[in-house]
């Protein structure tokens, strides 16, 4: 059974004063859920930052051959069991598990006792979507929790100070779903920068409570037979976690008990030292790399096309009257505005008239606005739109760092306004001059698709990937297509 408890004793030193399990080398502590819950209440009020972590049998395969991973699960504050191998694994040492206290079970209880001490939540991970769903239940079935933000959990370097910023802004409880071992793995990486209490990687807890998955029934779990309802549900990603790795996972218990397996590892913690150090200079250099592409890569293209630019300028004066340039805010990364230019391929009165010819809109979803034979446009204009002249001067906005040569496009106030959890998602990147949907079909393709490939492209986003769009980009300049 569990020690009487102690709130005015629930620090970090306390924890090591409770029981303890230790299997394949990891110690995590066998305690009942109302000790864990009393431990999280009093942690989440004190400023003191906390990392709490969750082992099953998967996450113990995994640090035999990534000493890294372990090195993190042990320097959790709080490290829970999860699962029914671990609950077998204890049995086979001799010691009965007081509590499978899985991120799944606990969520509820984290709910009311956030509610309870008006804390808050920030709901950090999976696929994008799925967070925003996860807070929509949540807010069901709890009105009145306090969410301070939910990000999806593909957070490249472009973008990683400005989650941690926003995780910062009065978050009490940080829920990290990315997977064993990069959630555990990131949550080291920037602990000290997260200005929150208790963070806690959590797995799959948002694909199942977003009902993205859906979780065995209570009598399956009641039984410790949910890892065969996942199987089920997933046999393909799941087949090696749990047909071949949890009967090895027994069999390493049953043989090294206790300790870690020896020898297995040495040459993989190098390894996976080496990886780190990759992804850390990776993080740090890939988003100045970028940045200096773009710097190089807009000075080089005003340079060789100056003729062609100052030809364009000489034929939009010589058909209609008005400045050559267009500017026109526009929303770029986070919501923040800035104007964008264009050569103008519009005759002057174009906003004013684009009320009137709102029903003609061939755009799907009602978001953009698109007309193939838009008569606001000059004959100038239709010839440089189906080259993309007109959208070179955004160059100029590149080398102020407003825009990319590569990323989602800037939208205008108005369609951001009419975006959706899903199509806000595009904000997080610096907007660019092409991106996957020029070079997919521009604007035959619906609003739907031109997100779709947005969301893509932040899913991959890279130098490389970025060389690879670039190069696409002149074929499609080339041919037009989806340009009007």
């Amino acid at each position: 059974m569990s020690q009487p408890l102690d709130q005015a004793l629930f620090t970090t030193e306390r924890v090591k004063t409770l029981p303890h399990v230790k299997v394949l080398g990891v110690p995590f502590v066998n305690t009942s859920l109302d000790t864990c819950l009393s431990l999280l209440k009093s942690w989440i009020s004190d400023p003191q930052p906390r990392t709490v972590n969750f082992v099953n049998a998967h996450c113990l395969n995994v640090a035999q051959v990534d000493r890294y991973y372990m090195q993190v699960l042990h320097d959790s504050d709080l490290l829970l069991p999860d699962g029914s191998g671990v609950k077998m694994a204890c049995r086979m040492l001799g010691q009965e598990l007081e509590a499978n206290l899985n991120g799944t079970d606990l969520l509820p209880h984290l709910c009311d006792m956030l509610v309870a001490e008006n804390k808050r939540l920030f709901l950090l991970g999976a696929a994008p979507g799925v967070a925003d769903r996860m807070a929509d239940k949540l807010r069901e079935q709890w009105p009145t929790l306090e969410i301070s933000g939910v990000h999806h959990g593909f957070i490249g370097p472009e973008i990683i100070d400005d989650v941690l910023a926003q995780i910062n802004q009065g978050t009490d409880l940080l829920l990290v779903a990315m997977g064993v071992p990069a959630q555990e793995k990131w949550i080291s990486t920037y602990r000290e920068r997260l200005e929150v209490p208790v963070v806690m990687g959590v797995g799959g807890l948002f694909d199942f409570y977003s009902q993205r998955i859906p979780r065995a029934p209570g009598v399956v779990r009641r039984l410790g037979m949910e890892w065969a309802w996942r199987l089920l549900m997933e046999p393909r990603r799941m087949f090696k976690r749990y047909v071949l790795g949890n009967p090895s996972f027994l069999m390493s218990v049953r043989k090294y008990g206790e300790e870690a397996i020896p020898g297995r590892g040495l040459w993989m913690k190098s390894r996976s030292n080496w990886r780190h150090f990759r992804w850390r200079v990776s993080n740090w250099l890939t988003p100045r790399a970028r940045r200096a592409m773009d710097i190089v890569g807009a000075s080089g293209v005003l340079l060789v096309l100056s003729p062609l630019l100052l030809g364009t300028v000489l034929a939009i004066r010589l058909e209609s009257p008005g400045p050559v340039l267009f500017g026109q805010e526009r929303i770029g990364r986070h919501g923040k505005p800035f104007k964008l230019w264009k050569f103008r391929s519009m005759y002057i009165d174009a906003e004013e008239r684009l009320r009137e010819l709102q029903a003609a809109n061939e755009s799907e979803g009602g978001v953009l606005f698109k007309m193939k034979q838009d008569p606001r446009i000059t004959r100038v204009g239709r010839i440089i739109r189906k080259l993309s002249i007109d959208e070179l001067p955004q160059l100029w906005n590149v080398l102020r760092g407003e825009m990319a040569l590569v990323g989602p496009r800037p939208a205008l106030a108005r369609e951001v306004a009419l975006y959706e959890a899903r199509a806000r998602m595009r904000l997080d990147a610096t907007p660019g001059l092409t991106g996957l949907w020029q070079v997919s079909g521009r604007s035959d393709l619906s609003f739907e698709q031109q997100i779709h490939l947005d969301l893509f492209y932040l899913h991959r986003q890279g130098i490389k990937e970025d060389i690879k769009l670039l190069l696409r980009t002149i074929p499609a300049v080339l041919t037009s297509r989806g340009a009007y």
